[in-house]
């Protein structure tokens, strides 16, 4: 059974292990998490989050508010918004219904809060499986939209799609 828990600094080698997996990669090159000070910090508008099957982290998930976000990396995001990050850490974990079941649950926690009315995702434009995967969960299309060099796709989930 899956469950979500907080991310601490005990998950501090196993994040860093997990960025230098290609498939990690190739969803978000150009990030550096910072994560020796991010995980020791708990800002009011983001939960970061690993994923664990009996016991077993597999996977992380980030889930912030992007108007409240203090590097503003979403722009002029409105407000009652969350965006999402995601991914599998092993390779042998992919393909196995993981990030279906991941994003189930990071969209119920999202919409548990009544004023939350959309989910931003913003996949590279090159990674065709993210926006095939995205489509199958309801998120619809917004636009293309460049963040600092990585040309992404930007879909929302609308609470009541």
């Amino acid at each position: 059974m899956m469950k979500l828990r907080p991310a601490t600094i005990n998950d501090l080698e196993l994040l860093q292990y997990w960025d230098t997996k290609q498939h990690v990669i190739d969803c978000d090159p150009d990030d550096d998490w910072n994560w020796t000070e991010e995980l020791g910090r708990n800002p009011e508008w983001r939960e970061q989050l690993v994923a664990e099957i009996n016991e077993e982290p597999i996977g992380f998930i980030q889930i912030i508010d992007p108007y409240k976000e203090e590097t503003h990396y979403w722009e002029n995001a409105e407000q009652n918004k969350r965006a999402i990050d995601i991914w599998i850490g092993e390779e042998e974990n992919l393909n196995k219904g993981y990030g279906t079941q991941m994003m189930q649950m990071a969209i119920e926690r999202c919409f548990k809060n009544p004023e939350v009315d959309g989910i931003l995702i913003d996949p590279l434009k090159s990674n065709t499986d993210a926006h095939q995967f995205y489509l199958r969960l309801g998120f619809q299309f917004l636009e293309e939209r460049k963040f600092n060099d990585a040309e992404c796709y930007i879909y929302e989930l609308k609470r009541n799609q």
